[in-house]
Formats: C-alpha cells, structure tokens, sequence
C-alpha cells in the first residue's frame, strides 16, 4: 500500500481477477455499470471551525490529506461508501443484524438464521449480503432480494467471496472444513435503499467427530 500524491487530480484503478478476465474476452464483455465513492480516508475530527484564519481554512487539514492508493481487498477499501439520500434527511440510516456475530462448528447440520433491520431508513429492496470467504459456509436469502437469489462467485475469485441479495432475512449453513482448521471471516451487509452497512464476525470451528470417529 502507498499514497498517491495530492499536489494533482489523479485517478488510480486497478483490475481484480474477474475484471482482468473480462477484459482479456474483450471490450464487449468489460462493460463498466456501476461505481460507487467513499471517503475512508477523511477524519472529519480534524474539521476545525476555531481555525485562527478564517472559514476558508476549516478544512485545510483534510483537504491536504494523503489518499491511499487503491487496493481490492473489501477489508480495506469503500467501507464508507457515498450515498444519495432524501431531502431533508436528518440522521444516517443504520443497519443491523440478528444476531451480530455467529460461530458455529462445521458441517451442514449446523446453520443461523439471521434477521437485518435498519434504523432511520427502510430498506423496501432488501440487502445486499457477502460471505468474504466461501470456503467458510453457504448463504441463501429469503427470496425476495431484488436480484437473484445467490451469485456464486468462482475459486478462482479474490477472496472466494459470495454475494446474495435477500430480503429481510437469510441463513448461514458451515460448510466441511479440512481436518484441524477454523474459519474467520466476514459477512458483509449493506441496505440495498439506503446504503446503511454493517459487518458480522463469523467463525466456523473444527468438529474432531464430523467424520465419525475422533481426530
């Protein structure tokens, strides 16, 4: 990671594998859709309205800021995500899930039901969920998502991660893991009309007896 330079405008974008792919088919099959902005870098802490020069200079500190390079790691990047809202809009719209954190053992047998609400908003287009690892478990929506049901993303993908859009509701199920290893990751869940995000914890432990017989 490194910082660009602020003294100009720059733009800095890089490819993830599934972008490299696309554009190694063709022009025809990278078709850029969507963008979204965020302001991950900015610590409006540093806003300072008793500034000795004046109104002009309330923000130099952050407008003289570094800018991190970009990166394609979720964990990292575009966690505050810029968002539209209605006129006259008061208070930031917050998502939260049911329960807030989930660990379970290994193996299909084991699964959480998970309940998303959000405050100061509504989200009548239901969320958007994604599994940062694949490897960890399945995830299905309610089927009331505005898209489909499930995206499975390929082995080949950064991260192996999963996205879903659901509507209110959707399940974790732990997949088998390989023998003596946990799973940390992370759900990801933003509101599909108001932008609001929150992050789960997820943990999947080792089960000794899965096959049967104690390890």
């Amino acid at each position: 990671m490194g910082y660009l330079d602020n003294s100009s405008i720059t733009v800095d974008a890089i490819l993830t594998k599934k972008g490299r792919e696309l554009l190694s088919k063709g022009r025809d099959f990278f078709v850029i859709s969507q963008f979204a902005l965020a302001d991950d870098e900015v610590d409006y802490e540093l806003w300072n309205p008793a500034h000795p020069l004046g109104s002009d200079y309330y923000g130099i500190i952050i407008e003289n800021m570094p800018i991190v390079e970009a990166v394609t790691d979720e964990n990292y990047s575009l966690r505050y995500k810029l968002l539209t809202l209605p006129k006259n809009t008061i208070r930031i719209p917050i998502v939260s899930t049911n329960p807030a954190s989930i660990s379970i053992e290994e193996g299909p047998a084991n699964s959480t039901e998970v309940t998303c609400t959000t405050t100061n908003g509504t989200n009548t287009l239901g969320y958007t969920v994604t599994l940062l690892n694949s490897d960890a478990a399945n995830i299905v929506g309610d089927g009331k998502g505005v898209a489909n049901n499930t995206d499975v993303v390929g082995a080949n993908e950064d991260r192996r991660s999963v996205s879903i859009s659901t509507g209110t509701k959707f399940t974790l199920t732990s997949k088998i893991l390989a023998d003596n290893v946990n799973i940390s990751t992370k759900l990801i869940v933003v509101g599909n009309e108001t932008g609001g995000r929150t992050e789960i914890d997820v943990t999947i432990t080792d089960n000794t007896e899965i096959n049967g017989f104690t390890q």
